[in-house]
């Protein structure tokens, strides 16, 4: 019974930080339909973030989280401001696009701050471990899980309890129509996106105490969250959350079975075949149109 509580919490533990990752790409994705291949290093600027406000001004890493949210969402309105906007409705563009900015992001950290490995401290105050139904668990993996759990529930009611959500809804269903009743979409597109991103760059920042920092880190973080976010069914933020749990529990229990690469393996294979079978996702919803 151990083990069976210790590989559940092991798996929520992986799915809390698999939404925390897929959650600024899932707004992004499925409220504007852009593929930012970029996602993956707005995270690694956040992690960056949090080295270089430690290691030149002494913040902790909670302590700059609203610093590098609010840094790497000005950085993703630039980005929407000056190349997304024009590329609406051109997927392929916009792929080609994103991916370029990524690259340039990595090499500009490359040439700022080095290629090396850099380290984040952990949180003094959670570097413990806390006793969950016997069995102990990392204390700032607890914090990261009420973390993401409060952030979704944010999020959930930006987008459809506040009257930016309820714009937001009506330019995705409508854009045209949606202008005639003066909504302004390209301000609400662009809004959209740097908070899409200002969550990535969060995500880097909660990350980066339990990875290494590199400039290349973002390339995994981008994959998992398309994994998270097309099995959930792309619109659905609460598809997200799920699949980012299921997946979370899969990885968990498979890795305990064999190994982390084998569980990678197979989850990647499991999540192929579903999409196969059921390419608009597990969780997704009919819209009017």
């Amino acid at each position: 019974m151990e083990l069976v509580i210790q590989n559940i919490l092991t798996g929520i533990s992986l799915g809390s930080i698999l939404l925390l990752i897929a959650l600024g790409l899932a707004i992004i994705y499925g409220s504007m339909g852009v593929i930012n291949m970029a996602h993956g290093e707005f995270a690694m600027l956040g992690a960056y973030g949090a080295w270089s406000l430690n290691h030149f001004f002494g913040l902790g890493t909670l302590a700059s989280l609203v610093f590098i949210f609010f840094g790497v969402a000005l950085l993703g309105l630039i980005v929407e401001r000056s190349v997304i906007r024009y590329l609406y409705n051109r997927p392929l563009d916009t792929i080609l696009a994103t991916w370029g900015i990524g690259i340039m992001l990595q090499q500009t950290v490359r040439l700022l701050a080095g290629g090396e490995l850099r380290y984040v401290e952990m949180p003094p105050l959670l570097t413990g471990t806390i006793n969950l139904f016997g069995v102990s668990v990392s204390g700032y993996r607890v914090f990261i899980f009420l973390f993401v759990v409060a952030l979704f529930a944010m999020t959930w009611l930006l987008m459809y309890r506040t009257k930016f959500g309820t714009k937001l809804r009506a330019v995705v269903q409508n854009r045209d129509i949606a202008m005639c009743f003066g909504i302004n979409a390209d301000r609400i597109y662009g809004l959209t996106f740097a908070y899409g991103a200002g969550l990535a760059g969060l995500a880097g920042a909660l990350i980066a105490p339990l990875k290494s920092v590199s400039p290349e880190m973002g390339t995994t973080y981008v994959i998992d969250a398309f994994f998270v976010v097309v099995l959930g069914g792309v619109q659905s933020l609460f598809g997200t959350a799920a699949s980012a749990l299921l997946l979370g529990e899969m990885t968990a229990w498979l890795g305990f079975y064999w190994n982390d690469t084998i569980a990678k393996a197979v989850v990647l294979l499991v999540i192929i075949v579903l999409i196969r079978f059921r390419p608009q996702g597990l969780f997704s919803f009919k819209v009017r149109s």
